[in-house]
């Protein structure tokens, strides 16, 4: 009676075993589709020139998306600028106060702009900090990414949680990296080369819509390219994200 109930545990719990990997083969399966999709059409366009040169006038083809590159590098810095000290001081406090109304109200107003819409605070944005001044700007839209993503480090420790700090960080500039959204309501476009932080700069998630959405094939080429560049930032932060909290808890321990 024992081995056979033995038995029919070990069934048991290997068929379970089985039904999870299938269930995260399932899971996996859309991204590596989408990511084979992405790689196998975005690097055809990848070139020198699409990474230096500025979009050439409609319907003519070639040029690339350097002003959108370095917009997003722009934009991004300038909201990791604005929500990364503001997170990580608002995660101190949480900590070390916790059993305070205070705290309790902290996190629950960073659990529900977690889980706000983008577009909702893109127009939040646009109502604050554009129609203010009339005029879409650099810093509407990364004030726009910063209050976004300002709760992906909502829940860390300063001194004790360093690696979990940095993780926190690299993947919440992933994901601001991403973002169209708000840009369209606040940073605007700008076919243009510009650096200037109360004019409308040019950003590559607003770039490839924009290509995405046109009637021509080039624009479509080099969209595919721009959303290959996307990909490759969100890798590059994920990985540092991995590396950085592997050398930091070894540095830890021996401490």
């Amino acid at each position: 009676m024992n081995a056979s109930a033995g038995w029919r545990r070990r069934l048991l719990s290997s068929l379970f075993v089985g039904f999870c990997a299938c269930a995260v083969l399932l899971a996996l399966l859309p991204l590596a589709l989408i990511l084979f999709f992405v790689v196998s059409q975005g690097i055809r366009a990848l070139n020198v020139d699409f990474f230096t040169h500025m979009p050439l006038p409609v319907g003519e083809p070639g040029g690339g998306m350097g002003n959108a590159i370095v917009g997003t590098l722009m934009l991004v810095g300038l909201a990791a600028l604005m929500a990364v000290p503001i997170g990580v001081i608002s995660g101190v406090y949480m900590a070390e106060y916790a059993g305070t109304r205070f705290a309790s109200t902290v996190r629950f107003a960073a659990d529900t702009l977690n889980g706000v819409p983008s577009i909702v605070i893109g127009v939040f944005a646009y109502a604050v900090a554009v129609l203010p001044f009339r005029q879409f700007s650099t810093l509407a839209g990364a004030l726009a990414l910063g209050a976004t993503r300002a709760s992906a480090v909502f829940s860390v420790v300063l001194p004790a949680a360093l690696p979990g700090i940095v993780t926190g960080v690299m993947l919440a500039l992933a994901r601001i990296a991403g973002e169209t959204a708000p840009l369209l309501f606040t940073s605007f476009n700008n076919r243009f080369f510009s650096t200037r932080l109360a004019q409308p700069i040019a950003s590559l998630t607003v770039q490839v819509y924009t290509y995405a959405i046109s009637p021509y094939e080039d624009w479509h080429r080099q969209a595919w390219a721009g959303a290959l560049v996307l990909v490759m930032i969100v890798l590059f932060c994920s990985l540092a994200a991995r590396f950085a909290t592997r050398r930091l808890e070894r540095m830890h321990a021996r401490g």
